[in-house]
């Protein structure tokens, strides 16, 4: 019995094509929040703190 090999160019039905979208989605959410939360860990400069003050007495 042959087996029938699918290709990439083979069109996706719309809801196989909305569960890829939903992944890749996923996928993007996860690395955002990965490195929002790597970079919120890390100290604020001190020059970031001191123009932040800057601005503030400007006010």
């Amino acid at each position: 019995m042959a087996h029938k090999i699918t290709g990439t160019n083979e069109k996706m039905t719309p809801k196989r094509e909305d569960n890829r979208r939903d992944a890749i989605q996923k996928q993007i959410d996860e690395n955002l929040r990965r490195v929002y939360e790597q970079d919120s860990s890390d100290e604020i400069p001190d020059r970031f703190l001191e123009l932040l003050q800057k601005l503030r007495e400007q006010e």
